[in-house]
């Protein structure tokens, strides 16, 4: 029964250690393109534009005045 719960215990590790190597890979890239000012610029403008159209789709989705 000890080896059971050894096993079952190797999971949720496992599964924080996928998700931590996913972001790690995903950043590193956007990170490395933020070295640059014109980049950071560019990259700040996208995302805020995200933000904002997202704001408004859910602002008009839960018709919120």
């Amino acid at each position: 029964m000890n080896s059971f719960w050894k096993n079952i215990i190797k999971y949720p590790r496992f599964l924080i250690s996928i998700i931590t190597g996913f972001f790690l890979t995903t950043l590193y890239p956007l990170f490395k393109l933020l070295t640059t000012n014109k980049n950071r610029f560019l990259f700040i403008a996208i995302l805020n534009s995200i933000l904002i159209v997202l704001y408004y789709i859910i602002r008009l989705m839960l018709d919120i005045n």
